[in-house]
């Protein structure tokens, strides 16, 4: 179900919310949001969530479809769009790093609504006429990259570096979006890609004649999860239990983090964002059974200490459900201080004389920041 489309001229535009409710809950009568490609699983939870906003508040929200990072974010920054289902590549363009390392981007103040971590994992997904059943024999086979995705692809690599395997091992063939990568699995283009289990085109492939099969990372392999964290440090152990080819039955020991994760800019005011993720906590029985994994929006089932800092609107509505912690908050205060430090770093490499070529702007931004973390006694995560 797709609602009018909205166009939304500016974020001053979204500050004349009016009361639309009791509760303090005040929302604007329109609001735009960004996801994957349609058909996809944040895309689904995306319209299963506007739905509610509609049916309960009288808000109209239009879910863009965008196939990568950059084009998800860009509508956020230049006002057109309040809120993204995005994913891992919430993390990366805070950390200013992959596409998000030009001079055109940098450090991104990205916040966190809420995030889903339901049944579903997040794995590569093999078309099953390859005989695969093992991460390791990926070796030599076509591992399907997106364009402008570096969450997507980071993911990938994070997954095959369980079997010890680098973008080296494996031949990567990019596509110009999510959906035309697993359209590409289908037509015998590549023969893996990353997604959640639960996603649409991971059920078209499976309904096709290809297959589809998720090789398992095994929980009681260490050194292999320690090999995932090292490329994918928001990667947490899960048994996945629904999702194309998965059952309750029939579970597989994958990976998981937060997807979608709902976020925003930190420039958006607490109030908004506060009636947002209040309305989706009052109102979670209205949606969660909407589209797969939209369940795992609950209050109770948020990652709290995860990669990319809560927004205050959130923390508020969250402390009001009573899933707020005091080492929530030191963990979230420690986000911010992190952001900060990038954001200065970022801004003092700008202004200083860094190479004009995007190369070299990216080598010597990825050094500044490497030498910012280290000082500040934080992790890098990008070595």
């Amino acid at each position: 179900m797709l609602h009018r489309i909205i166009a939304l001229a500016s974020v001053a535009v979204l500050g004349t919310a009016t009361t639309l409710s009791a509760q303090d809950i005040k929302l604007p009568p329109t609001m735009a949001m960004t996801a994957y490609d349609t058909g996809t699983a944040g895309f689904n939870i995306s319209v299963a969530v506007g739905k509610m906003f509609k049916d309960k508040y009288s808000t109209d929200v239009r879910v863009l479809p965008a196939g990568n990072d950059v084009a998800r974010l860009a509508p956020l920054r230049a006002g057109r769009a309040v809120v993204s289902a995005m994913g891992s590549g919430s993390y990366f363009a805070q950390e200013g790093v992959f596409e998000f390392g030009s001079k055109e981007w940098g450090p991104q103040p990205l916040q966190v609504l809420l995030g889903s971590v339901d049944c579903n994992g997040g794995s590569v997904g093999v078309a099953r006429d390859t005989g695969i059943t093992q991460l390791k024999e990926l070796r030599g086979k076509r591992l399907g990259f997106v364009v402008g995705s570096p969450a997507l692809n980071q993911n990938a690599l994070a997954i095959i570096a369980f079997a010890g395997l680098t973008q080296k091992d494996v031949k990567i063939v990019e596509f110009a979006s999510y959906g035309a990568m697993w359209k590409g699995l289908v037509n015998n283009d590549a023969d893996a890609g990353f997604a959640t289990t639960i996603t649409g085109p991971a059920r078209e492939l499976e309904s096709s004649p290809r297959g589809i099969v998720w090789p398992p990372l095994p929980h009681a392999d260490k050194e292999g999860w320690d090999r995932v964290r090292k490329v994918g440090a928001f990667f947490t152990p899960l048994l996945a239990t629904c999702g194309a080819g998965i059952t309750p039955e029939k579970p597989i020991e994958l990976g998981t983090y937060p997807y979608p994760v709902f976020v925003t800019y930190g420039t958006q005011p607490p109030e908004l964002i506060h009636s947002i993720v209040k309305a989706m906590i009052d109102n979670y029985d209205a949606y969660k059974d909407g589209a797969p994994g939209a369940g795992g929006l609950a209050a109770k089932r948020q990652t709290m200490k995860w990669v990319v800092p809560f927004h205050p609107g959130t923390v508020k509505a969250l402390k009001e459900s009573g899933n707020w912690t005091d080492a929530d908050q030191a963990h979230n205060d420690g986000l911010f201080k992190r952001q900060a430090v990038l954001a200065a770093t970022w801004t003092a490499y700008a202004k200083g004389t860094p190479p004009s070529g995007e190369k070299e702007f990216l080598e010597g931004w990825m050094a500044a920041r490497g030498a910012a973390l280290a000082k500040a006694s934080m992790s890098n995560g990008f070595e």
